[in-house]
């Protein structure tokens, strides 16, 4: 799938996309990722993940999505317990994924630093997805 063919999901969908996955054991490279995790390439499980859509309202030439986060309880980026805001950053910049073995839902996008590149990878648990917005 392509990304102009890959569906936009919304709060709402991702969440029900996460509490219908049924969690089994999975036995891929991917670990636990509650939190953002940093995983190379020679770790993400190509072969038995799909693409099912993304969280970026748009490529296309328009406003850049927020670098604001969304932590109303103090909570940090890579804190497993962080809302899932897909307003706010980094969820605004993620492509949804389903892994074939362990059904989970995964969210992955690509830090660009000063000297890096690093692709991030986030388990979807439904209880933290929110529709909150960035104020206007």
């Amino acid at each position: 799938m392509s990304h102009s063919e890959t569906p936009l999901i919304l709060p709402a969908q991702l969440k029900a996309l996460a509490q219908a996955q049924l969690s089994r054991s999975c036995t891929c490279a991917m670990g636990v990722c509650t939190g953002w995790e940093s995983v190379p390439g020679e770790r993400w499980p190509a072969a038995q993940v799909s693409r099912v859509g993304s969280l970026r309202a748009s490529d296309s030439f328009g406003p850049e999505p927020t670098y604001e986060e969304f932590h109303p309880h103090n909570t940090r980026y890579d804190a497993p317990d962080a809302p899932i805001a897909p307003a706010f950053f980094p969820y605004n910049r993620c492509d949804v994924f389903t892994c074939s073995q362990c059904d989970r839902v995964l969210l992955k996008y690509t830090e660009y630093g000063g000297y890096y590149i690093d692709d991030r990878v986030r388990a979807v648990q439904a209880d933290l997805v929110t529709d909150a917005q960035p104020e206007a």
